[in-house]
């Protein structure tokens, strides 16, 4: 166990290492233990965290300011068109002032080519920690949530379970690829063999895949692409499918929209479930396009871990907090 994530940040997922993410989990495990106990656990009293969003959010502000207060602090909601951003405050003017208002500073910034460099540059002139809510590259919260769900789920020994991190069809906009890039980098560290599944055009950023191919070779797991969602969800222990932009291959909108189109078959249907074990467990981070993403009878279903996978963001988070602004 690494006792010691004083003052650290959290922007990429390998940021901690595997050691310091197991610490996490464990701190994340008994924080939980004591909400379900009514044990309270003030360890951030009189501490006060920023939260400046760029992008809304329903689960990530929530669980935010509910993690603080219930670790005896304060979330303070900023979001940036409130505020002087737009008419000249610049990063390191935000990492300097904030980083001496508060005690953490976290940012949920998603722009292309502009939200992980943002965070960043304010971490660079920060003295407290900056925690990243979610940028285009990384949403490491997710899937520090995801990785506690699977464990509760599936046991601490995943060796040999396979895990499909698919692309899925959606209507409503053209959503980050920062998720399935932190599932691929963080999850072969644990021993999952992941199936990476999506239509040509989905491509993730390429030093992220070269990244989760030399994490698998190093953990001695396995990670395969394929352009086949039957052929992913075969067998398969964990399905994790969810929608992004085609932002790699195209960032114009339009045209990201006509590529989309092409795919609404990329769906999660009883049908396709069948196809994965019989144990098998449904994630996805929320929300969802229901009925043309997923079908309600999936992730209203038995095999749907979605609830509890949301729950787990409090207590991940909570875990990170303390660690790193005690």
């Amino acid at each position: 166990m690494k006792t010691f994530l004083h003052g650290r940040d959290l922007i990429g997922d390998l940021d901690f290492s595997k050691e310091e993410v197991e610490t996490v989990l464990d701190v994340a495990f008994n924080l939980k233990r004591k909400r379900a106990l009514n044990e309270p656990h003030p360890y951030l009293r009189d501490k006060v965290l920023a939260m400046l969003f760029f992008f809304s959010s329903t689960r990530t502000r929530g669980s935010f300011e509910a993690g603080m207060a219930q670790l005896g602090g304060h979330a303070a909601f900023i979001e940036s068109r409130t505020t002087q951003i737009s008419h000249g405050d610049t990063a390191k003017e935000i990492g300097e002032i904030f980083g001496r208002y508060f005690d953490g500073i976290a940012i949920r910034h998603c722009d292309w080519d502009v939200g992980n460099a943002y965070l960043n540059y304010v971490a660079s002139s920060s003295r407290v920690p900056v925690l990243n809510m979610q940028c285009e590259i990384f949403h490491p919260f997710q899937c520090l949530a995801d990785l506690m769900t699977i464990i509760e789920k599936k046991g601490r020994d995943l060796r040999g379970k396979k895990m499909v991190v698919s692309w899925a069809y959606a209507e409503s906009y053209s959503k980050p690829i920062s998720v399935p890039q932190s599932l691929i980098l963080q999850m072969p560290r644990f021993g999952l063999d992941v199936v990476l599944a999506h239509p040509p055009e989905f491509n993730l950023m390429p030093d992220i895949m070269d990244q989760a191919q030399s994490l698998a070779k190093k953990h001695k797991t396995s990670f395969e692409i394929v352009h086949d969602m039957d052929k992913a969800f075969k067998d398969a222990d964990i399905i994790y499918a969810k929608s992004w932009g085609p932002l790699v291959h195209t960032a114009d909108p339009k045209e990201g929209e006509n590529i989309t189109k092409q795919y609404s078959d990329w769906i999660t249907d009883e049908r396709r479930m069948k196809l994965a074990k019989e144990d098998a467990i449904y994630m996805h981070p929320l929300p969802a396009d229901r009925n043309i993403e997923v079908m309600d009878a999936v992730i209203d279903g038995q095999q749907s871990v979605v609830y509890d996978e949301a729950e787990n963001r409090l207590h991940v988070q909570k875990a990170v907090m303390s660690l790193t602004m005690g």
